[in-house]
């Protein structure tokens, strides 16, 4: 009898086991993007974010990035491997769907060296056994060009024909002469086209007269980043002919080159005094005085990250934790902020980032979104460096490679709150490797990406 009673108990767990499994694999999903275009620089790289909605496994469902036609294929993923034999040859070697999060619903895609023809709209398509879903996004791309050079070319109805040049712009650029007031000035010529990249270059001219305004600054503005680039000159009267025209030119030539050689001078020294004088203060045996004991916040915490006893080490896990949905906890990026914060003085505090490879540290200020996506960036409120996939950068308006051991472990950094500055250092070099400069007027926060485990290092305060 006792043998029956088990055999019964058996079959009808395996029967609730079976009934549970088969509710899993029909539960429908959603599949969320941003509901905002994200701008791309050329030459760089951008991820497409894209996740499922509850978030769950996608390593067993189908993951196709295609363009406006579902069989342009930009990645496909498919029984747990990627498939390029479909991939349109324009995207060959340039993609890849990062697994980091696949568990959790996260299948985004990074691509690599941008190019204006990747500007458009990106679809993510997610298909499952028994359901599929899709989500929409729009990629636009800029080019910040170089700095504009300004040209003599020479004499021209009666006056000197100035030129003004520059190359890498897009979309396409807008170009002005402006006086020293910054009033507009009308240009002689104007001439755009493309290069093979499909960047564009241009070049705008003027003829300025003894009679005309001669102190010239040339802008060249990317009207989809609103940033802009300058170049100034001043026409001098000793280049207006009242001799002989091999005279004028003679003194031309002289001028300019007295006029580009001493202020270049000039302008490094000062450079190079100035940087001598930051680094002075920035010196790390300096800078450890400032030592702070930095713990974390657990109401900022992504779910999936897990917080120590004492608060001083923190560690992503596949598994979602049940925490309150609070207004200050990261909800998309899997981020945590440090449990002080600062509005005035110096402070200093150390990280150790383990063996990990997907990490990222800095600072932060407390209106930073807490919701949705978010790009990190002084912009967007977040001043930090980070690893990605054994790629060191400095994540500034446009992000900055740098030039790190890759068996860097611990980082230092320095915040100065008055003085607007954000230092990391590397501990083995004792030197700083990167400083960010702001202007600080809200709270600040450390703040901590992580994807492995990173820990607070522990310092005697005001050592």
């Amino acid at each position: 009898m006792p043998c029956c009673v088990h055999l019964c108990l058996v079959t009808q767990f395996s029967s609730l086991l079976f009934m549970f499994t088969s509710w899993i694999q029909t539960v429908n999903f959603k599949v969320n993007g941003p509901d905002h275009p994200i701008t791309a620089i050329a030459g760089k790289e951008i991820v497409l974010p894209c996740h499922l909605l509850p978030r769950m496994s996608a390593e067993n469902m189908e993951v196709r990035w295609y363009r406006t036609q579902f069989l342009e294929v930009i990645h496909l993923y498919r029984d747990g491997i990627d498939h390029y034999e479909k991939q349109m040859p324009a995207y060959q070697g340039r993609t890849e769907l990062l697994r980091d999060g696949i568990t959790d619903g996260n299948i985004a895609l990074r691509i690599y060296r941008i190019t204006p023809a990747d500007e458009g709209h990106y679809s993510c398509f997610i298909q499952s056994s028994t359901f599929y879903g899709e989500a929409m996004l729009e990629l636009k791309v800029a080019g910040f060009g170089s700095d504009p050079r300004i040209l003599v070319e020479g004499y021209q109805d009666g006056g000197i024909r100035v030129v003004c040049e520059s190359t890498g712009w897009y979309p396409e650029p807008e170009a002005q002469w402006r006086d020293h007031h910054g009033q507009l000035l009308a240009s002689s010529s104007e001439a755009k086209s493309k290069d093979a990249n499909g960047l564009f270059q241009m070049q705008i001219s003027i003829v300025a007269t003894e009679n005309s305004n001669r102190d010239l600054s040339c802008f060249v503005r990317n009207p989809r980043l609103n940033q802009e680039k300058e170049s100034t000159i001043y026409i001098t009267d000793v280049f207006f002919p009242r001799v002989s025209p091999y005279m004028v030119a003679l003194c031309v030539i002289l001028a300019l080159l007295g006029f580009l050689i001493f202020p270049a001078i000039y302008y490094f020294w000062k450079k190079h005094k100035a940087k001598g004088e930051l680094l002075a203060e920035l010196r790390w045996s300096n800078i450890r005085q400032y030592a702070v004991n930095v713990t974390l916040d657990p109401d900022t915490a992504y779910p999936h990250l897990v917080l120590s006893n004492d608060q001083k080490s923190v560690e992503w896990r596949p598994q979602h934790r049940d925490v309150p949905d609070c207004p200050k906890r990261f909800d998309c990026e899997t981020c945590v902020l440090g449990y002080e914060g600062f509005t005035s003085g110096r402070y200093y505090w150390e990280i150790d980032v383990g063996d990990g490879t997907n990490w990222g540290v800095g600072v932060a200020k407390e209106s930073v979104s807490r919701k949705g996506w978010i790009p990190f960036s002084p912009k967007e409120g977040v001043w930090a460096v980070d690893e990605c996939r054994g790629q060191h950068r400095a994540l500034a308006p446009i992000e900055v490679p740098l030039s790190l051991s890759k068996s860097l472990r611990k980082i230092g950094i320095y915040l100065d709150y008055e003085g607007g500055r954000v230092a990391f250092y590397d501990l083995v070099r004792e030197g700083p490797f990167f400083t960010f400069t702001a202007h600080f007027t809200e709270k600040i926060f450390p703040f901590f990406w992580v994807y492995s485990q990173i820990t607070v290092c522990p310092l005697r305060t005001g050592e």
